[in-house]
């Protein structure tokens, strides 16, 4: 066994590893063996799909309560040397910000080596409300050095590819809260009736220390928040993620800065992107679908992430008798990217659209990539090829 990896030697049983996961003779047990430990649970690859169906109240559902598996974390974090934190491609507010989040919480409460990986770099336009962490590319670190590694958010896109890598004694876990995930890992904390992994984070750590946020953490924590939850605006608000948002607010955390930030300060550029993109709008009655289509030469016009392109479909799911919103754009130069979007009075499940066309995500909002090109035609309309 690789010597770096050899610092404790213990098996755990599933009574040791839940019951007495933190106490002072169990601190030397070796990452490999708890991770025996935790594959014979019979939890491993945990995900709690409370919803299912293609209509229903997606989240008046119960919150699963994550204690042992929390517990489990807590002490894999405790006896790990290097931690490798995964946000997915392309990362949004929750993806950033549950990463971001979790390093500078390992760092601070539990001293260790940690690395963020993600095959983009942090977004230009988070840096303002985010505290930067670089972010290195998966094809440029040694994963050899990682015993533990964490996908945090949307994991089947990036955090699938990189886990294959891993060494086998490396524990592997994923926190969501998207329903379709299927990647298996040794711990999942999974549930969609959280409105942003953030929200789990949260959950995680208020349950291990009295006093678990600064203001990194805390406005971390707020921006994935508030992200996946349209700035309040989504079904996913409940009064439950207002108090956590309202703890955050007393912990440095600012509403006002992330808001005015990121959703209402607009560049000239990004606005006559997407007024094109409203005036190629499309709407079919029959069904209530509204399509618009932003070309490659508009994507390289846009100075924002591509991220960013996905409001459009928020704002066309306001106009009267709109039931689901697709804006597809030119991602490169064959592949093509769409983001699906419904509010919850429309009745509508737009990740099963999603899943048909190879994507997956939230009931409310999915997006999807399939290879193509968007071409403009005569007349001002456009079409796939």
């Amino acid at each position: 066994m690789d010597s770096k990896h050899s610092h404790t030697k213990k098996i755990l049983s599933k009574k040791h590893c839940i019951k007495n996961c933190i106490s002072k003779s169990s601190r030397k047990s070796h990452l490999s063996m708890i991770k025996q430990g935790i594959m014979s649970m019979h939890w491993r690859n945990y995900h709690c799909n409370i919803r299912d169906d293609l209509y229903c109240d997606t989240y008046m559902t119960q919150k699963h309560d994550f204690y042992k598996e929390f517990n489990t974390l807590d002490y894999v974090l405790k006896n790990a040397r290097s931690v490798l934190l995964m946000p997915h491609m392309n990362p949004d507010l929750d993806a950033v910000g549950s990463v971001v989040a979790f390093f500078y919480f390992i760092k601070k409460f539990y001293k260790k080596d940690v690395v963020i990986a993600c095959f983009d770099a942090f977004p230009d336009t988070m840096k303002g409300v985010i505290s930067h962490v670089e972010f290195a590319h998966p094809d440029n670190l040694d994963l050899t050095q990682f015993d533990v590694a964490i996908g945090c958010d949307s994991v089947e896109r990036g955090f699938h590819t990189l886990i294959k890598k891993l060494p086998k004694d490396c524990v592997t876990i994923t926190i969501d809260h998207h329903h379709d995930i299927t990647l298996e890992a040794d711990i999942s904390m999974i549930d969609s009736a959280y409105a942003a992994t953030c929200e789990i984070l949260y959950d995680f750590f208020v349950s291990r220390v009295p006093h678990p946020f600064d203001k990194n953490i805390a406005m971390a924590l707020l921006a994935g928040i508030i992200g996946d939850t349209g700035a309040f605006q989504h079904a996913n608000t409940s009064s439950d993620i207002l108090a956590k948002v309202a703890h955050l607010i007393k912990n440095g955390a600012s509403i006002t800065k992330i808001i005015s930030t990121l959703f209402t300060n607009r560049e000239i550029e990004t606005l006559n992107v997407w007024g094109s993109a409203l005036e190629h709008t499309k709407f079919f009655p029959e069904s209530g679908l509204a399509v618009t289509a932003i070309t490659q030469e508009n994507v390289a016009r846009h100075r924002d992430s591509l991220v960013e392109l996905s409001n459009i479909a928020s704002m066309l799911t306001t106009v009267p008798r709109v039931r689901v919103a697709l804006v597809i754009y030119q991602a490169d130069t064959n592949m093509i990217k769409g983001s699906l979007r419904a509010e919850k009075h429309a009745d509508m499940d737009v990740s099963a659209i999603a899943h048909t066309l190879g994507g997956g995500g939230h009931p409310l909002a999915s997006g999807f990539s399939m290879p193509g090109r968007i071409e403009e035609v005569q007349g001002g309309g456009w079409r796939i090829v």
